[in-house]
């Protein structure tokens, strides 16, 4: 049956399987739930030990298969190993969700060159070499494969509070998946990245409280944003199943920037 006459088969990844970093972070988090509840295989890593085990377990709870990897993507060994877990778990590796990274925020004359550097190792080496690795791995199957990175409206946006460290990196971020699109085409293998603004995690709870001080911040801001509300994690389940399946498969090298149009102002 062709997608025309199933459309719903484009989203479909059951049986594919997914390597998420940064699993026990917000955007991880949401991207283990919505493979694991699509039927993926998932490897899950991340530094957090405990709350890799919450949600592997929640992952498992709801019948996906889950293997849990405690790790940062901190070099090039590292990484290397990840992808071969995943291979050596299930057999081969078919999507790559680079949920990984940090930010650091201080004006530039209060940052310390180490902090600059930690940022850009965190979200552009470490992204690169994820990459790097599971595209080497996608290229030797010989059948395509997605590689979803995340950016953020900082890597077009610029931000007075002392974000160059973080705006810098998201747009070499962006970089590397214009560049991999290009580059990876002509393998079947597809290269985007999903760009949020501020979603509800545990770094943002507090925009979303009745406070003063939360409200004053969330007046100036969604004043940019034409939805009108700032972001859920839902938001980005779309975005990510569709980047994760042959729903995209002609689409790579973009950055979908999932903002409720704060971008598009």
């Amino acid at each position: 049956m062709s997608a025309m006459t199933n459309p719903l088969s484009m989203f479909d990844v059951a049986g594919k399987v997914a390597l998420i970093t940064g699993a026990s972070g917000a955007f991880g988090m949401v991207a283990a739930r919505i493979l694991g509840g699509a039927g993926c295989k998932l490897v899950l890593v991340a530094g957090n030990a405990e709350v890799l085990d919450e949600i592997a377990t929640e992952c498992r709870t709801g019948g996906a298969e889950v293997t849990t990897i405690n790790a940062r993507p901190s070099d090039e060994a590292t990484v290397n190993g990840l992808v071969a877990q995943a291979v050596e778990a299930y057999g081969r590796l078919d999507i790559l969700v680079v949920a990984s990274g940090m930010n650091k925020v201080a004006l530039i004359n209060d940052m310390a060159p180490e902090t600059f550097e930690s940022v850009m190792d965190a979200n552009v080496t470490q992204s690169w070499l994820l990459a790097r690795a599971a595209a080497a791995q996608m290229k030797a199957q010989g059948d395509g494969g997605k590689i979803v990175l995340v950016s953020s409206a900082r890597g077009l946006l610029g931000h007075p509070a002392g974000y160059t460290a973080y705006c810098a990196s998201k747009a070499a971020t962006d970089g590397i998946t214009r560049a991999l699109g290009c580059e990876l085409g002509p393998t079947g293998i597809t290269v985007n990245a999903i760009a949020p603004t501020v979603f509800r995690s545990p770094l943002t709870a507090w925009m979303f409280e009745d406070t003063e001080k939360a409200a004053e911040v969330r007046k100036g801001f969604l004043a940019r944003v034409p939805k009108g509300r700032l972001g859920e994690p839902e938001d980005l389940a779309g975005p990510l199943l569709f980047l994760a399946s042959k729903a995209s498969d002609f689409y790579t090298g973009h950055i979908l920037y999932a903002d409720g149009g704060y971008t598009a102002g």
